[in-house]
């Protein structure tokens, strides 16, 4: 940054990390720029980047107390209070999110009276008002009684005593051939009077670079955040210079330059093929929008790229969810770095020459959502193309200078509007063209409000996935707290949508038997459950009848008969009851979701783990059950006086185990393929999955080969059982044994096909949850 450029308070600079992170390097940023970045030691930087860093220790529970801004101050009067200035910036915001820990620029003033000289002064003002209006309403003339000797300028920026004037227009010289500093502006790429963009060659550094130059930049200009993300346009610096043939300063950002067009190409080659097929437009849309882009610039489509490979296939609906899934992951990466974006539409969507979307024209967060810094940006209440992807909370604050500002889940709606046009060629709202102030504002809120109309989904392509059309009607709720919450969030549920098994799993199309069984967990578990154990049991009865209750004496029988009762009487209602207690969660959160009901992210993790343990429990505590009723049972009929063979222990116990295994194979596989197809899919569409939810999905596909084993091992083991009976009693048992092994071999395919269909849906899960999310 050259010296000379205006500080933009708590703006500029390149974040370098979540929370006080960020806010600390935009800070170091604004020292920079006052000060130049020779004639500056590295201490203030340093002083800034420690103060931060243990802001975040405090955060993390590290520290018991936030950091103390004097152990932080360098020596020198100017630098000292430029960097106090930031301290309590940084300060001020970090304490005003956090209840409890707020600190107001009136006490910071009493603990350091120089900050009162800092030419800031008057913005960190501003900033303890905006951050106090959040939470309550609140009268400036009450507050700015506590700060007389800037009280004119709060007033004249919140209460708007003073309306911003119109942006500048640009220099009629500024075009095609200019030479601008270092910038030989090459060709124009569009924009509007008071800015322009240009394909430029940066002569230092022997680059193409994009340029935008703007008009104006006494008013409050947009921030851009020098963030490093794959979807994120990469800006390089930004200079300040006078015209020399109109004597105007003009504002030169330059970034990465992308041959591959906007959205805006994108949208007109959507509505092109549409008109032109009859409403069918074929795979690779967006290859050949950005073909053309390049075409017109006279630039070749690059060859043998396999990222051009991939999206050459897509359908329209597939296009979107992986445009789309790449944005959120921007959105995503901004809000970790306390940057938010303010203006997502499809002219600040930009491609490569590969087809990689980039988000452009980041702002820095947080900012005065005001009728009068909206309009200081050019996105004033009578610019309907800026108005058409704000979102209802954005729109509101147009019109309610208190209203609370918008935050990500802001970002998010825009991002929705834009893959929503992307999907079907228009927003879902009915807007006016052209704006005529606050009167349509009010109208397009309204509109939002009532949500997406039948005639908005009507427009909906006929090929888009159940799981995209959720995804996007999440994204435009009104309420912000009913949104997807963050952009990875978002990113995940549209991962989600490119898997044609994953998003078949969570949203399967209406009216098949997968849809209608999500609505009978409780007695499809029981028929898993029941249904094995009643096989089991008959066998144990009839073993346990031929080579020992028909050996005992007429008055032993009884007793046996008088124990199992008992045995059954304790047994089954406590195995029930402990399942259920076991399976609460997965049985109830998906319906009462499906009911309105909502949970916490914490609650709904705890829920879906639950969910993929719901099988495996369901078969330990019958398994358990029955090897203890092995021991107990015996052990219950000799204390009642019964005297009982020699090897009736033996045979009983071995039988238990048989039965044990039959209650440990043959519900598993059921039970988690109704889980997995059924309730588990409810709970992921809520989002907040992450890496815990893969490793729980992928241990989950590992475990199963266990139950596999064990569903094999029943026929041999009822024949390895048999080598306990006698030759003389082999004839009692070789029906029900027959049947066991029989049945078993044939249970066991069964199970191996449910297996393989388990496996399958939970790699498909697992692909749709990408890794390293949090």
């Amino acid at each position: 940054m050259r010296p000379g450029v205006r500080h933009l308070p708590g703006l500029g600079g390149r974040p370098g990390g979540a929370g006080a992170g960020g806010v600390a390097h935009a800070a170091v940023g604004g020292v920079r720029q006052r000060y130049g970045r020779r004639t500056v030691s590295e201490l203030p930087a340093q002083a800034l980047a420690r103060f931060a860093a243990d802001w975040e220790s405090t955060l993390r529970g590290e520290r018991r107390e936030p950091p103390r801004l004097a152990g932080y101050l360098p020596d020198g009067h100017e630098v000292r209070l430029a960097v106090l200035t930031d301290l309590v910036r940084v300060d001020m915001r970090q304490r005003w999110r956090r209840a409890g820990m707020e600190k107001r620029i009136a006490e910071y003033r009493k603990e350091f009276p120089e900050v009162e000289t800092s030419p800031d002064f008057a913005d960190l003002v501003c900033e303890e008002y905006v951050a106090r209006s959040r939470f309550r309403s609140l009268d400036v003339d009450s507050f700015t009684a506590e700060y007389p000797e800037v009280a004119a300028e709060v007033r004249r920026r919140f209460t708007g005593e003073t309306p911003p004037s119109p942006p500048p227009a640009l220099p009629a010289s500024i075009g095609i051939g200019r030479r601008l500093d270092d910038f030989d502006l090459l060709t124009d790429l569009g924009g509007h009077a008071h800015r322009r963009m240009f394909l430029a060659r940066q002569r230092s550094m022997q680059r193409l670079v994009a340029v935008r130059v703007e008009a104006g930049v006494d008013a409050d200009a947009d921030a851009v955040a020098q963030l490093d993300h794959e979807h994120i346009v990469r800006v390089f610096d930004q200079r300040l210079i006078a015209d020399g043939s109109s004597g105007r300063p003009l504002r030169l950002l330059y970034m990465q330059y992308l041959p591959g067009g906007t959205g805006e190409g994108v949208l007109a080659r959507l509505r092109t093929e549409r008109a032109a097929n009859e409403g069918v437009v074929a795979p690779g849309l967006l290859l050949r929008a950005i073909d053309s882009a390049m075409e017109a610039r006279g630039e070749s489509s690059p060859s043998g790229s396999p990222v051009r490979a991939e999206i050459a296939g897509l359908t329209v609906p597939e296009t979107v969810a992986w445009v789309g899934r790449r944005l959120a992951e921007a959105l995503e990466y901004g809000m970790r770095h306390g940057v938010l974006h303010h203006d997502i539409r499809p002219a600040n969507v930009l491609f490569t020459a590969e087809g990689v979307p980039k988000l452009a024209d980041f702002a820095l967060g947080p900012v005065y959502w005001s009728a009068s810094f909206i309009g200081a940006r050019g996105a004033d209440t009578n610019d309907a193309e800026a108005l058409r992807y704000r979102s209802p909370e954005a729109l509101a604050a147009l019109l309610d200078p208190t209203a609370p500002p918008p935050d990500t889940r802001s970002d998010i709606y825009s991002l929705g509007l834009v893959l929503w046009e992307m999907l079907t060629g228009a927003v879902p709202f009915d807007d006016p063209e052209t704006g005529a102030g606050p009167d349509v504002v009010k109208d397009m809120l309204a509109r939002r409000i009532d949500g997406v109309s039948a005639a908005a989904l009507a427009t909906l392509p006929l090929d888009t996935p159940a799981a995209l059309r959720r995804v996007l009607l999440e994204c435009l709720r009104p309420e912000p707290a009913r949104r997807w919450q963050t952009g990875g969030q978002l990113a995940g549920q549209l991962d989600l949508c490119l898997d044609p098994r994953a998003r078949d799993l969570v949203d399967p199309p209406p009216h098949t038997l997968r849809s209608r069984l999500r609505g009978w967990p409780v007695p499809i578990a029981v028929l898993c459950v029941g249904l094995p154990n009643a096989i089991a049991s008959w066998y144990n009865v009839r073993i346990n009848k031929s080579l020992i209750v028909n050996e005992l004496p007429t008055v032993d029988q009884h007793r046996f008969e008088q124990v199992a009762l008992v045995n059954n009487l304790v047994a089954f209602p406590l195995a029930a009851a402990l399942l259920l207690w076991l399976a609460r969660r997965p049985l109830t959160v998906s319906y009462r979701l499906a009911h309105g009901h909502e949970y916490t992210p914490a609650q709904l993790a705890r829920a879906r783990a639950d969910t993929l343990l719901m099988g495996e429990r369901a078969v330990w505590v019958p398994f358990a059950m029955w090897l203890i009723a092995g021991i107990a049972w015996p052990l219950a009929l000799s204390g009642t006086g019964a005297r009982l063979p020699h090897n009736a222990f033996t045979h009983f116990f071995t039988a238990q185990v048989v039965c044990a295994t039959i209650a440990l194979a043959y519900p598993f596989f059921p039970i988690m393929v109704y889980a997995v197809r059924s309730l588990y899919p409810q709970l992921l569409a809520r989002g907040s999955v992450g890496p815990a939810d893969r490793r729980q999905l992928s241990a989950l596909a590992r475990r199963s080969n266990f139950y596999l084993a064990a569903a094999a091992s029943v026929p041999l083991l009822a024949v390895a059982s048999v080598t306990f009976v006698s030759t003389a009693d082999l004839s009692l048992v070789i029906v029900p044994l027959r049947l066991i092994s029989v049945g078993g071999v044939l249970a066991f395919v069964v199970t191996y096909w449910l297996s393989r269909l388990l496996e399958g849906d939970l790699m498909a899960l697992v692909r749709a949850i990408p890794e390293g999310r949090n």
